[in-house]
C-alpha cells in the first residue's frame, strides 16, 4: 500500500484554525478529501494519514468523522492535551474508533519546549509508551534539546518526527541539527517524517538541490525501515505543489535505493509504524 504519511483537511467555518487567516489566502478556504484525491491518483497512493491541525477536541472528531466517510483517509493523528487531567478519557474515546491510530505533540507552538520533560508530561508519555501508542512530535530545530532530553527519559516512546524536525533549510544550516537528528535516530522506536521541508527553504526560490543534504542526513541516521513520506498537503501549497513535493524527495533519494526501499518509504513504513 502506498501512503502519504502527513496531510491535513480543514473548513475555515468551524472556527478552530487560529493560524489559518485571510492574509494567508493560498490557505484560507476549505480543503477536504476531493481536493487531495486527483494528487493522489497521480502519484498513485491509496490513501493517507490525515493529521489534527487544530489543538482542540472538537477538531480530532471532524477529522475522524471525515475518516468515516472516506476512504482514501487510512488513519487519523489527532490532538491529545497532555496538560488536561482527562486526557486518558479523551484518549480511550478517540480510540475507540477504527481510523485513530495516534495523537500529535504541538511541541512547535509551546512557548516552553521544557514543558514536555515536566514530570505530568514524563508520566503520561510513559504510560502511552507503555501501551505502544504512536506519538507524532511536531516541533522545530531549536527545539531538539528538548525532544532529545525526552527520548532519554522516555526510551520506550513510539514516536515520529515530523518535518525533519523543520532544519533552517533557507539558510543552509546543518548544525546542530544534524547532529541532535544522529541522535533521537539512535531510538529504535523513533521514526521520522520526510515531510513539511519545502516550506522551511525559501518559498519562492528554492532548488532540488538545497533539500538533499537533509534527506541524505536523514535517511543515512534512521536508514530505510524508519523513514516516512509526507506531503504535508495542503500547506505546502506555501512554496510548492503536491508533485513538486513528490519530486524534491525522489530526486533526493540514494541512487542505490531501490524498488524496495522506496516502497517502505512510501507506505510500508506507515503501515509498520501507525498499525494500519
Amino acid at each position: 500500500m502506498r501512503i502519504d504519511a502527513h496531510q491535513h483537511y480543514w473548513r475555515i467555518d468551524r472556527g478552530d484554525y487560529g493560524w489559518i487567516t485571510p492574509e494567508i489566502p493560498v490557505l484560507y478556504r476549505d480543503f477536504l478529501p476531493p481536493d487531495l484525491l486527483p494528487h493522489l491518483k497521480e502519484h498513485r497512493l491509496d490513501g493517507s494519514i490525515l493529521v489534527q491541525a487544530a489543538p482542540t477536541p472538537e477538531e480530532t472528531i471532524f477529522i475522524l468523522t471525515l475518516a468515516e466517510r472516506h476512504e482514501s483517509i487510512k488513519g487519523v493523528v489527532g490532538f491529545l492535551d497532555l496538560e488536561d487531567a482527562r486526557h486518558s478519557e479523551h484518549y480511550e474515546r478517540y480510540a475507540k474508533h477504527p481510523k485513530f491510530v495516534g495523537f500529535r505533540l504541538m511541541i512547535q507552538d509551546m512557548p516552553d519546549a521544557g514543558v514536555i520533560l515536566s514530570p505530568s508530561y514524563i508520566e503520561a508519555l510513559q504510560a502511552y509508551a507503555a501501551k505502544g501508542v504512536p506519538v507524532d512530535l511536531l516541533l522545530k530545530s531549536d527545539q531538539l534539546a528538548e525532544a532529545v532530553e525526552l527520548a532519554k527519559r522516555v526510551p520506550g516512546l513510539r514516536g515520529v518526527i515530523d518535518h525533519i524536525a523543520k532544519p533552517r533549510i533557507a539558510e543552509g544550516r546543518m548544525e546542530p541539527w544534524a547532529e541532535q537528528i544522529k541522535e533521537l535516530a539512535s531510538y529504535p522506536n523513533l521514526y521520522c517524517k520526510l515531510s513539511g521541508m519545502v516550506t522551511e527553504a525559501d518559498r519562492s526560490g528554492w532548488t532540488s538541490e538545497q533539500f538533499v543534504p537533509y534527506v541524505r542526513h536523514v535517511l543515512e541516521c534512521f536508514g530505510p525501515d524508519r523513514v516516512l513520506f509526507g506531503s504535508d498537503w495542503p500547506v505546502c501549497l506555501l512554496a510548492a505543489s503536491y508533485g513538486e513535493v513528490v519530486d524534491v524527495l525522489e530526486r533526493a533519494l540514494p541512487d542505490s535505493w531501490g524498488d524496495a526501499e522506496k516502497a517502505k518509504l512510501f507506505g510500508g513504513n506507515a503501515q509498520a509504524f501507525y498499525r494500519l
